[in-house]
């Protein structure tokens, strides 16, 4: 299970290899976000993706057997919030889509999500739930002193921004620690008190991912595919996640440029 693997005590192989896993990843983003057009469907950006992971000699973790998605990356559009199997949904302009994607390298894993608005510079309330949604990731990565952090001072971080910004704060989905394997213990909640929580310790590598929605706060799964989980109101709702490292005195993005 997963409670007895525990993040840390990396060798410096292991964290080189996540850096690299790390990069790779912000590099496809980066690729995408300027690709993804109205016209293209999901399908597509999903091809680009699995082509580029191969460019890498990365693997897609979502294909492996202990996954077994349809896809290699998670393309959740407008009120669907997370885990959408990429499908023939053609994108169009306005549309609000996160992607979701883990990819391993040497045997590590790295995992990052961001949303996007299709063929439009976001305004209005788009603008409003994607700016402190991705605000409350950084505030959540900021609240990261190093050795000895609590899960709780990121929870109570990220928590703080979505509040002050009246966005539904989804409860019922979690970070968690990443390396080994893609999800690991501990578990990150977008809310929760400064100083409690599990202790983080230098060489650990937790995945931070904010979700927030523009109505309320309660989910639903797909009944249909068994992936797909949706703002249950058909809220638009967004997605941002970076992996972090913690660090002697604070914390190292990986899954950044």
């Amino acid at each position: 299970g997963m409670s007895e693997l525990i993040t840390g005590n990396k060798t410096p192989e292991q964290l080189s290899a996540m850096r690299e896993c790390g990069r790779m990843l912000a590099t496809i983003y980066q690729e995408l976000g300027q690709r993804v057009t109205a016209g293209m469907s999901e399908l597509d950006a999903n091809d680009y993706v699995a082509k580029r992971i191969k460019d890498f000699g990365a693997e897609a973790t979502y294909l492996t057997d202990e996954v077994e998605f349809p896809g290699v990356i998670c393309i959740s559009t407008n009120e669907q919030l997370v885990h959408s199997p990429p499908s023939d949904y053609i994108f169009e302009k306005g549309d609000v889509v996160s992607f979701d994607l883990v990819i391993g390298y040497k045997g590590m894993k790295t995992d990052s999500a961001f949303t996007m608005v299709v063929d439009e510079t976001p305004k209005g309330v788009k603008k409003h739930l994607l700016h402190a949604t991705e605000q409350s990731l950084y505030a959540g990565i900021d609240a990261i002193s190093g050795d000895g952090t609590r899960v709780g001072d990121i929870s109570a971080a990220v928590e703080g921004v979505l509040d002050k910004a009246k966005l539904g704060i989804i409860r019922e989905l979690v970070g968690h620690g990443v390396g080994l394997e893609m999800h690991m213990e501990p578990e990150i909640p977008n809310y929760g008190v400064r100083g409690a929580g599990a202790l983080l310790r230098t060489g650990d590598t937790i995945a931070i991912e904010p979700m927030a929605s523009l109505g309320g706060e309660q989910i639903v799964t797909d009944k249909g595919d068994g992936w797909t989980i949706s703002m249950k109101d058909g809220s638009l709702g967004a997605h941002f996640e970076h992996t972090v490292l913690i660090t002697d005195d604070g914390a190292e993005i990986l899954t950044k440029l």
